[in-house]
């Protein structure tokens, strides 16, 4: 496995963590599904997008504005 994967499944659980600090009342296996259907993880999966070198919470900003429009903005 790549830096660059490692860098991308690290970013994915961040994603999860930070979901269940906002959601106590999930578990890290539905943290995982909403992060791991997301638009913002496949944007995560490009290299081009670069965002597996941003911080989590900017990018688990994009993930919470997904959850409340529908779209990542």
């Amino acid at each position: 496995m790549s830096e660059i994967d490692m860098m991308k499944l690290d970013m994915a659980s961040e994603l999860a963590v930070l979901l269940m600090e906002d959601d106590s009342e999930l578990t890290m296996e539905q943290a995982l599904e909403i992060v791991l259907n997301s638009d913002t993880y496949l944007r995560l999966q490009k290299d081009s997008a670069q965002l597996y070198h941003q911080s989590p919470r900017y990018v688990f900003a994009f993930l919470e504005s997904e959850l409340k429009t529908g779209k990542v903005e």
